[in-house]
């Protein structure tokens, strides 16, 4: 599927085979005087092979996109695909099957499961699929991130930079069509969070790996090809081949 291929004439762009996409996308909370409009109309694609950033002020609607681009929360009005396929014509059970087929995520949380291992946490979504994966593979992937001396260890027994490289091995364990990350280094001291964002630069790079990562670090956006810029719900502006400081400059017209 590529951009002009859902009739979206309207984005202006070229013809470009997507990872995911929304098409005329909104948020709707509450009702009446109560309502917040997380995503106003909002049609963006995220081209398969890319490290696309996206970035705003607090309430400017990143997570929000990003959850309903990865079918963790739904639309109010509107389309979100990954590939081909539009979310909303999924059932829990596809949208789950989809999820773990397709999807890869990091959080700024880590969310591993601290009884298993490092190698175990790595392999969960697989072993959950009642898959074993590709095994060259995943060793790969441990050697990119520099786990191979930690795969017996807990989550307890690893450091905070350690364990987002546990996140991140299994986010790319099962070879997904794309990568949700949401504030992946929020958690972490600027060296690991540098180190993290290297090997997600790696995954674009060397295995190219699609990723898709919320941020509000202008220094962490300058590790992605293109920047998508929300406010108030709606794309504001984009960015090819940022920088820390071009970023800062355009954070700045916010003034968040």
């Amino acid at each position: 599927m590529t951009i002009t291929d859902r009739s979206t004439s309207d984005r202006g762009v070229a013809e470009v085979p997507l990872a995911a996409s929304t098409v005329h996308a909104s948020k709707v909370y509450g009702k009446d005087a109560t309502e917040v409009r997380a995503l106003d109309d909002v049609t963006v694609g995220f081209e398969t092979g890319r490290f696309t950033a996206i970035m705003g002020p607090s309430g400017s609607g990143k997570s929000t996109l990003l959850h309903c681009i990865a079918g963790l929360d739904t639309l109010t009005s509107g389309s979100a695909y990954i590939g081909e396929t539009d979310l909303s014509t999924l059932d829990d059970n596809h949208l789950t099957v989809l999820r773990r087929d397709q999807v890869g995520f990091v959080f700024q949380a880590f969310n591993l499961v601290p009884t298993l291992t490092a190698d175990e946490n790595v392999t969960l979504p697989l072993a959950l699929a009642g898959r074993k994966g590709d095994r060259d593979w995943i060793d790969e992937v441990v050697r990119t991130v520099g786990l191979e001396d930690r795969l017996d260890h807990r989550p307890s027994e690893l450091s905070g930079g350690q364990q987002q490289r546990v996140a991140v091995a299994r986010a790319l364990a099962s070879k997904p069509r794309i990568i949700f990350a949401d504030e992946p280094t929020g958690n972490l001291d600027s060296r690991s969070g540098s180190d993290v964002l290297q090997f997600l630069r790696a995954a674009v790079d060397d295995f190219g790996q699609t990723i898709v990562m919320v941020t509000h670090d202008p220094v962490a956006s300058s590790y992605a090809d293109r920047i998508v810029f929300l406010g108030d719900g709606k794309v504001v502006d984009e960015m090819v081949q940022p920088t820390a400081e071009r970023v800062l400059d355009r954070m700045k017209q916010f003034g968040d």
